[in-house]
């Protein structure tokens, strides 16, 4: 491989086509379903789907074939195949997601969630990191290789269109495409973070999402707050009792024993590398306000609160109203919309039914309380590398980014990542990403920091390439029919 010139035609890529193509996506609002319930009409995300599919069908790389499926009632999902450069009996599947989160309050002046501004090495504006660059980047990495007759297995790219509504066309179209996306041995993902820009990030588990809205109600309609407080409890007293029982207010501990588990202890170890790494740029990189200090007592513990153990988000409020229509009235009702990030070995559907008994059981003085699950997502915990991608990829990031690579967990929820692991329990993963220090995904000032972007395609390149030349396994037959039968197994139990 000739590294400098698989740099140099990466960033012309990048400059020349990838840049002017992710300013007209970040221009098309296509919110996820679950922010925009008649996405199908508006037409935002089929206008997004044909612009990269149009992109990606222009690509000069021999046997490249784009496809764009739409089943029945579902969000699209863009499908390639580009064929192996040699004969190989497994494949790469590398994953990305087109559509968006909605717009947030707070960009600064001259930025907006679909007005697309390049400042330095940053382009700004929602979606273009979180994930529009993955089909360009995965597509110009697998380019790369063609252009200096490197070999790949064969790859498939998948772009789907719901990740941000927690992936619930993804299944089907995963069941849909089984026989074509064929046997995988490798997984790589462009929709995970990094801890900084100087090298490159392998997020190894991810927290699973458990969520819902927990409702108080204590009276059937508001009464005059003077003549009824000190009789009737506030409902959001009851709200802040309730949520005692699954959080240490004081110290953000959660309680509930099925949301605690033991974090491996090679998690533990690579907590610490990446404080080292990292130092107080682990918790420097949020936007504290004067006076504000981080939770934990040193920054391997804020690691480890952020990717293994279990916290408590409160997201919306309903039932209180704005101040300047604030009366003195002691409401009837209040609704918090209860988000809890669970370890990554959690089961989500369990955590959920045991959320709704801890809240509704015994409720204080009798009120009438009501916890309606709304969405779960499971966690994921990577298996372990296979020496020739731990080497790989720290030679990639020593290539391209000039130091060692990373290892971290990440706090969100890919769901994807554990429906294929559960899919495919031998793959290996690459779970990488752009997002790093204040690049605010979901937020305000979104940004996708491109030096890291074009450094991270000529890493997926590098271990894409030296997947292919990887040593064959012992009992290879044996551990494709392994594969193959794990593969089959859900969709019997399915049937």
């Amino acid at each position: 491989m000739d590294k400098t010139a698989l740099q140099r035609f990466v960033d012309e890529t990048w400059s020349a086509t990838i840049v002017p193509t992710l300013r007209d996506y970040i221009e098309i609002p296509n919110r996820s379903p679950v922010f925009d319930a008649d996405w199908a009409k508006h037409g935002h995300m089929d206008k997004a789907v044909a612009l990269i599919e149009g992109w990606c069908a222009r690509r000069p790389i021999a046997g490249l074939e784009v496809e764009v499926l739409r089943l029945p009632g579902r969000t699209p999902l863009i499908y390639m195949e580009i064929p192996a450069t040699a004969e190989s009996r497994d494949t790469v599947l590398l994953y990305g997601h087109l559509d968006k989160q909605p717009e947030f309050t707070g960009w600064e002046a001259g930025l907006g969630p679909w007005t697309p501004v390049l400042r330095g090495d940053k382009l700004y504006g929602r979606g273009g990191a979180d994930d529009g660059y993955s089909a360009f980047a995965a597509l110009t990495a697998i380019e790369a290789l063609g252009r200096q007759h490197l070999a790949h297995a064969r790859c498939v790219v998948l772009i789907e269109a719901g990740e941000e509504s927690g992936s619930p066309d993804l299944p089907a179209y995963i069941e849909h495409l089984a026989d074509r996306i064929g046997d995988v041995s490798l997984v790589v993902c462009l929709d995970s973070g990094c801890g900084n820009y100087d090298q490159l990030w392998s997020t190894t588990s991810l927290r699973g999402l458990v969520a819902g809205d927990l409702t108080v109600e204590v009276l059937r309609e508001g009464v005059h707050s003077g003549s009824a407080s000190g009789i009737v409890p506030s409902s959001f007293r009851v709200l802040r009792v309730l949520l005692s029982r699954l959080e240490d207010e004081a110290t953000g501990v959660i309680k509930l024993k099925e949301l605690r588990v033991a974090i491996p202890r090679q998690r533990v170890e690579q907590a610490r590398g990446t404080a080292r790494a990292l130092g107080n740029q682990v918790w420097a990189e949020f936007p504290f306000v004067d006076g504000m200090k981080p939770m934990g007592k040193d920054n391997v513990e804020r690691i480890l609160n952020r990717t293994w153990r279990s916290t408590l988000s409160i997201t919306g409020v309903d039932g209180i109203p704005a101040l300047a229509s604030a009366g003195n009235v002691l409401r009837p009702k209040t609704t918090f919309k209860v988000s809890v990030r669970v370890p990554p070995t959690a089961d989500p559907e369990r955590a959920t039914a045991k959320l709704k008994q801890l809240f509704e059981k015994s409720p204080p003085y009798g009120a009438k309380v009501t916890f309606t699950g709304e969405k779960s997502g499971a966690g994921w915990n990577a298996p372990k590398l296979a020496p020739w991608l731990e080497k790989s990829v720290d030679s990639a990031s020593r290539a391209f980014f000039g130091k060692p690579a990373c290892y971290m967990g990440e706090g969100g929820t890919i769901p994807f990542m554990a429906m294929l692991g559960r899919k495919y329990p031998l793959a290996q993963f690459l779970i990488t990403g752009v997002l790093g220090p204040h690049s605010n995904a979901h937020g305000p000032n979104e940004f996708l920091h491109l030096p890291t972007a074009r450094k991270l395609t000529c890493c997926v390149a590098q271990v894409v390439h030296e997947h292919s030349q990887r040593a064959p396994a012992k009992n290879a037959e044996k551990v494709v029919g392994k594969r193959q039968r794990a593969a089959r197994a859900p969709r019997r139990a399915a049937r």
